[in-house]
């Protein structure tokens, strides 16, 4: 019992902007305690991300400005070891990954973005997404799209089907729709499934919260509120959202887009106040149906949301938390207890600069598809030549558990190549059929009388073709 609950325990891990020497702390939620310190690490706001729970993710904050080179440090969440540095050409702002942890996107105070493939470290795609900075991002609940928030209050929505196509990275990625609602820079986006209906929601400095419909881009919903909103988060079951503010206060609004679709504006008085910060909110995030805030007056807390009062208040006194991610405890038993790791996810260096792609690649791997029972593809696929032969090795021997694992991942692989080619004959095909009814189209408009000719005129065409020239000029 005590091991089972102990799987399901949460920390909480917590960085700060200010200084590298201030570093990351993963804290015990429900003792209190410390329970691990990771050094030299100053992550800009919405730069910091848990990766498959195995691994931390942040961008550094550079003072010296977009174009001063930047990095994105990973540390392993299981194993005692130096972070891997990757260098990007720009400092990153906000980054954020998959929910499968494919790709990474980073976001530069320039206006670029950036996309990688984490087992490769591809860097997949780099395009100008805006003309000023990008302040957050988010991804889609199914992957599909990447929406990024901007200091000038522009929305931009992109899909991933044309963001992740190697064969088209020399050119730009279509944007999808933009939005320019807001007055001022959007501070925090979260996406949520509202029964048939996919949205996501926008907070901004100028007040505002906006609910939008995520396949059309329509606005739905805007809740005004009397100060500036720094941060905000979505209940995990309820429909409730909680805005965190710069006067320190964390106003909770329920809502119902069903009900309230036709209702352009609600305000403050519908919500009901959280206080107990001195200074702006930083973050706000979820462990299991208990909030969580931090601020500027460098403390956050625990709450209980339902009475309304803060279980555990945590001071960091060497800078305030601006960033904060909720992980399993039992990603850090390997490395509390010294037990050995296994089955560790893949990550590569991210690269600096994109490299010409593999016209045989054709699309690179796209979203995270559930594993098939189906039987395997057959043998003329693409595939690893070396660890096909060492899947047959093992057929032939006892199968371990990482043979079974290595054969399964494969077949993923496989399937995933299956989807992507399908897709491209798919494209094909229909870009042929367009081109072929523009063509008829283009035939029937330049020769109209060609359709007047009736059989008669075609045999007399023929005849006079079989004669002699003796019998053609009489």
């Amino acid at each position: 019992m005590e091991m089972g609950e102990k799987m399901n325990k949460e920390a909480l891990v917590v960085c700060s902007d200010k200084s590298t020497g201030i570093g990351i702390t993963v804290w015990d939620l429900e003792t209190g305690e410390q329970l691990l310190h990771i050094p030299t690490c100053a992550a800009a706001p919405h730069g910091l991300f848990c990766l498959r729970n195995q691994f931390i993710v942040a961008s550094q904050s550079n003072r010296h400005g977009s174009f001063g080179g930047g990095s994105i440090f990973i540390w392993p969440l299981n194993k005692p070891q130096s972070p891997l540095r990757s260098y990007t050409l720009e400092a990153m702002g906000p980054i954020s990954c998959t929910k499968g942890g494919l790709y990474i996107a980073g976001g530069a105070p320039s206006g670029n973005a950036y996309l990688w493939e984490v087992t490769s470290g591809r860097l997949l795609r780099t395009w100008h997404a805006h003309h000023k900075s990008l302040k957050c991002m988010v991804f889609s609940d199914d992957d599909s799209l990447l929406i990024f928030g901007c200091t000038d209050g522009i929305i931009s929505v992109w899909s991933m089907i044309s963001l992740v196509d190697v064969e088209d990275s020399g050119s730009s990625p279509s944007l999808l729709y933009y939005s320019s609602e807001h007055r001022s820079s959007i501070t925090g986006l979260v996406t949520m499934s509202a029964g048939a209906r996919s949205i996501f929601i926008s907070s901004s400095l100028d007040g505002t919260c906006k609910v939008w419909e995520l396949v059309s881009g329509r606005h739905l919903q805007t809740l005004v509120y009397p100060m500036s909103v720094t941060a905000i988060a979505l209940h995990p079951i309820e429909r409730l959202l909680f805005s965190g503010s710069v006067d320190g206060n964390i106003f909770v609004n329920v809502f119902d887009i069903g009900a309230v679709e036709d209702c352009f504006v609600t305000t403050e008085d519908q919500a009901f106040v959280l206080k107990v910060h001195n200074e702006s909110i930083t973050a706000l995030t979820f462990s299991g149906f208990h909030l969580i805030s931090a601020s500027e007056d460098f403390t956050f807390c625990l709450w209980d949301t339902i009475n309304r009062v803060v279980l555990r208040r945590f001071n960091n006194r060497k800078g305030a938390v601006t960033n904060m991610v909720v992980i399993k405890q039992s990603s850090l038993f390997p490395i509390l207890n010294h037990q050995r790791v296994t089955h560790q996810f893949q990550v590569s260096l991210l690269q600096k600069y994109p490299q010409p792609s593999n016209p045989g690649k054709g699309m690179a791997t796209f979203l995270s598809f559930p594993a098939s029972h189906s039987k395997p593809p057959p043998t003329h696929f693409h595939g690893n030549n070396l660890l096909d032969h060492l899947i047959s090795g093992s057929e032939q021997e006892e199968q371990t558990p990482a043979m079974l694992q290595t054969k399964l991942e494969k077949n993923i692989d496989d399937r995933l190549w299956v989807t992507s080619m399908t897709k491209h004959v798919m494209e094909i095909s229909k870009h042929l059929q367009c081109r072929l009814l523009d063509m008829m189209q283009c035939r029937l408009l330049c020769n109209p009388y060609e359709l007047d000719s009736s059989p008669k005129k075609k045999r007399h065409k023929i005849q006079s073709q079989n004669q002699t020239p003796t019998e053609q000029s009489q």
